[in-house]
């Protein structure tokens, strides 16, 4: 039977009270390290840390609505192969959901890691984090954003008059990690005043109850689940007028080339993914270093020949590779130079391959990647292999 413990914040600062849980993680002599978002100096921005300094943990920070980064593949650098004890890895549902892929692909090992999640009312993109952050602190930007986003510990879709969360956390069904050993409850009561533990696998478990935690009251653990609820159902919304949305603006060769005008090749989209982990790309190679005369060439039949010439093929290429795994997180637009909504068209993309597959990226270890193993009576619709 699952475990909520309860966590009391002091000074109105939930990360203030998720820090000292930290440190009695820390104290534990399971717990080696902790990976989890920190401000950096100047205190511009958040980034992902190993702490194994419990004084080290002031400036610790999960609960900032800032998301520089999917820190998937650096929890999957620092579990695959020897390790020197277990890493608590403090992540949003989305970068969990990654790291069970990534694992299930061998970049990866659940095996010396406990995951704690949080419940995620969503983040800032990186501008309007900055912008965030100017306006009210980087020590107080927390509290200010749980305050506004998440008053009483029900999600609020739309503040009005302020800037709003990034377009992935507003079409996101997830805002709890199914695979995560254990969440830190932010739905459902007032995080100003009170935040959860909550153990979902024996394993985290086992981490709640050395740290004697006292349980919540009767009620409690039933509020988060109805607060998320109703997050969830806002969200779907949103999800879905998104994909219709898409889907009439790329439904076509030509509007899917319109669609991705503004793209320049950059890549940042490959090395923001948090689950494209190929060590050679094909577009980084020389296959698409193509002769001067042969651009000429295509030029002359056309008149006129966009440049970069490989765009469409690129963004393609990603749609059939990562569309199994894609878990939304929009980093990919996150980390765009030009504003391409490519997190829009990967969303509804792998929406409609995992649904072919009933697949859900990052939701267990223990299911397969689709195309992974041979199922029998797969597809009979289009095998004619029927009972």
């Amino acid at each position: 039977m699952a475990t909520t413990a309860k966590i009391i914040v002091n000074d109105a600062d939930p990360a203030l009270a998720v820090r000292e849980v930290l440190r009695k993680l820390l104290a534990d002599q399971a717990i080696a390290a902790i990976l989890v978002q920190r401000h950096t100096p100047g205190g511009g921005a958040v980034m992902p840390a190993l702490i194994v300094d419990p004084e080290l943990l002031n400036e610790a920070d999960p609960l900032a609505p800032a998301f520089p980064l999917n820190s998937a593949r650096l929890l999957g650098r620092l579990t695959r192969g020897q390790s020197q004890g277990m890493i608590a890895a403090v992540m949003r549902p989305c970068e969990i959901r990654a790291f069970v892929e990534l694992a299930k692909l061998n970049q990866g090992s659940l095996d010396n890691v406990l995951l704690i999640g949080i419940d995620c009312p969503g983040a800032f993109t990186n501008r309007d984090y900055h912008a965030y952050c100017a306006a009210y602190g980087a020590q107080q930007v927390s509290r200010e954003f749980l305050k506004a986003y998440l008053p009483g510990g029900v999600q609020v879709p739309e503040v009005e008059g302020a800037m709003p969360l990034a377009r992935a956390c507003r079409a996101c069904e997830h805002p709890v990690a199914q695979a995560a050993d254990c969440m830190i409850g932010l739905f459902g009561a007032d995080p100003g005043k009170l935040i959860t533990l909550v153990s979902q696998t024996a394993k985290g478990q086992a981490v709640i109850s050395r740290m004697g935690l006292p349980e919540v009251e009767t009620g409690t653990a039933d509020n988060r689940i109805s607060a998320l609820s109703v997050a969830v159902t806002d969200r779907v919304r949103y999800r879905d007028a998104m994909f219709k949305e898409t889907q009439a603006a790329t439904d076509s060769l030509e509007k899917l080339g319109e669609y991705l005008s503004g793209c320049v090749n950059c890549y940042n989209c490959r090395v923001a993914c948090p689950v494209c982990y190929c060590r050679e790309c094909v577009f980084v190679t020389d296959v698409f270093d193509h002769d001067p005369w042969q651009f000429m060439s295509w030029a002359k039949k056309k008149g006129a020949l966009k440049l970069p010439s490989d765009t469409l093929f690129f963004h393609l290429t990603r749609l059939a590779h990562m569309s199994t795994a894609c878990i939304g997180c929009g980093q990919c637009s996150n980390a765009c130079p030009n504003d391409v909504p490519v997190m829009e068209l990967f969303r509804m993309t792998a929406a409609g391959v995992q649904d072919v597959f009933t697949y859900q990226a990052g939701r267990s270890p223990e299911e397969p990647p689709p195309l992974s193993v041979f199922q029998e009576h797969e597809f009979a619709e289009v095998t004619g292999h029927m009972e």
